[in-house]
């Protein structure tokens, strides 16, 4: 079962509230996603702890519902 984009964008909103959140539907398949994400939580953390934020935010769907997700992420 696919997750639909907005669905994804809340629940990174839900625990990265600031976020900035630009995401793609690269296959038009609601199954590969590229994200773009801003926030200043990002700020002093590597890129790893950064991306571990964002999956954890993603309550486990990540690898079920959720099939692929580039992520890209930035501090502000």
């Amino acid at each position: 079962m696919a997750l639909p984009l907005e669905e994804i964008k809340k629940l990174i909103k839900d625990s990265i509230p600031d976020a900035s959140i630009e995401i793609k539907d690269l296959m038009g398949d609601s199954n590969h996603y590229a994200a773009t994400i801003i926030s200043a939580k990002f700020n002093n953390l590597s890129k790893i702890e950064q991306h571990k934020l964002v999956y954890k935010s993603l309550k486990g769907k990540m690898g079920n519902e959720l099939h692929a997700l580039s992520i890209t992420t930035k501090g502000k």
